[in-house]
């Protein structure tokens, strides 16, 4: 089950077994709090990241705790089978999460066993409530370590429920490459200043361009110590988040309003093709890393912090933009905790706010405008039915067929009807993608 696509690994410092076996067990705790906080709900894991256990630690220990969560989330339906199979009875919540811990570092991240072992027994010692299972976890451990695994199926990464809707929607071989795709930890995607020569920026960061010009990189840390990032030359963004935006086509002079604009990747590509853009999203504290952006890549955007349904503003535009909220499933790679935290309801529930801002959306282009529509969701409500839907509200509009190679997607994600489906699965040999729904709807009259 270990993870080999990351590359070789630097060699470890040598160490007394007893001395590597201390380090790192406030790491450890940290990264139980992250599991769970993640597992708790949307959001979660971002906000226990300002927790104590977790923000007092040292960076690269914070660090390393993250990583072990992210990794226990990504496996955590194969993680769960190894465990159950030697489990007679489940443990208290705290007991597995000290065992998810230390196999999500043992079996994904190849951390030396008798380090997490040692760790994990610390752990269960340091509380009343696990002490008495100190002995459980280690026998769960030392017999893993000792047999084996096992096999396990990535598709019980999954949750049930989406695994039904994903096979039902795209065949049991896609369900598939999406499980694996869930399995892995993607690259960090670069979208570059028009101007930029892209290549010279992959040259820079390690990477490679991929199709469409987003430059790739297996690099990791904060990218604010990267080549360019001072210079402002380029900005984080997943290759298919910046596919809507070259969907759109913006052009010098022209006027475009991107709605639900946080975090604000999409309006910097508006912004470095010359257009006039409004950033418009509903939450000022969403924007203020969409300010940041602006200033540091010296672009400039209007600025509007108002729900667009809200907006009391006049004016028409040549083309707009709507990356509407949604439950963002297709983000799985990147963020593993959406797929545990969004719930059957959400989709009806989302879908109506995406109806409603499509019509918002719809009024503000001009005629022989454009829109671009977008989620990253892999849910059809959000997306297809959506469109179907609305083209029959809005007979002033007509789909504009997108042509894969023009805009950096890939060739299969074409629908019959010229929209964009884009599965992580794709581009498996380049690191695959979000999955983004993407439909460009023309203003004929």
């Amino acid at each position: 089950m270990a993870d080999k696509s990351r590359g070789p690994r630097p060699p470890r410092p040598e160490l007394p077994r007893d001395e590597a076996a201390d380090i790192g067990v406030e790491a450890r705790l940290a990264a139980g709090v992250l599991l769970n906080a993640a597992l708790e709900g949307r959001g979660g894991l971002d906000a226990a990241l300002s927790f104590r256990e977790v923000a007092d630690l040292p960076g690269p220990d914070r660090a390393f705790a993250r990583a072990v969560a992210m990794a226990a989330l990504r496996r955590l339906g194969e993680i769960d089978q190894i465990l159950d199979r030697r489990l007679q009875k489940s443990p208290p919540l705290a007991v597995r999460t000290i065992l998810r811990v230390a196999l999500a570092q043992t079996l994904v991240l190849e951390t030396p066993a008798f380090a997490a072992v040692s760790t994990a027994v610390k752990l269960a010692e340091r509380e009343p409530k696990t002490r008495p299972y100190k002995n459980l976890v280690n026998a769960v451990l030392r017999g893993i370590e000792r047999e084996g695994p096992g096999l396990t199926t990535a598709e019980s990464n999954l949750p049930e429920w989406l695994a039904a809707r994903w096979r039902a929607a795209y065949g049991e071989a896609t369900l598939v490459g999406l499980a694996l795709a869930a399995r892995e930890e993607p690259a960090t995607d670069l979208s570059v200043r028009p101007e930029v020569d892209a290549a010279t920026v992959a040259e820079a960061v390690e990477g490679e361009v991929l199709p469409g010009g987003t430059v790739r990189t297996g690099r990791r840390g904060d990218v604010a110590g990267w080549p360019g990032f001072e210079d402002g030359t380029w900005w984080v963004q997943d290759a298919a988040a910046a596919v809507p935006v070259r969907l759109l086509a913006p052009k010098a002079g022209e006027s475009i309003v991107d709605f639900c604009a946080a975090p604000g990747g999409k309006t910097l590509q508006i912004a470095a093709a010359g257009a006039a853009v409004v950033a418009l999203d509903r939450s000022a504290a969403r924007l203020k890393r969409l300010t940041g952006n602006l200033e540091r890549t010296g672009l400039t955007a209007e600025v509007v912090a108002t729900p667009a349904e809200d907006w009391d503003d006049p004016r028409g535009f040549d083309a707009v933009l709507l990356d509407a909220p949604c439950t963002a499933t297709g983000t799985f790679r990147r963020n593993p905790e959406v797929l545990r935290a969004t719930k059957p309801a959400d989709v009806a529930k989302l879908a109506d706010v995406q109806h409603r801002l499509l019509d918002a959306a719809a009024e503000r282009v001009k005629p022989g405008g454009r829109l671009v529509y977008c989620v990253c969701s892999l849910e059809r409500e959000e997306g297809e039915t959506q469109i179907i839907a609305f083209l029959r509200r809005n007979p002033a509009f007509r789909t504009a067929p997108a042509v894969p190679a023009e805009v950096g997607a890939p060739e299969q994600a074409l629908t019959p009807e010229g929209w964009l489906r884009i599965l992580p699965s794709m581009w498996a040999e380049k690191g695959g993608l979000d999955g983004f729904f993407i439909a460009r709807l023309d203003r004929i009259g």
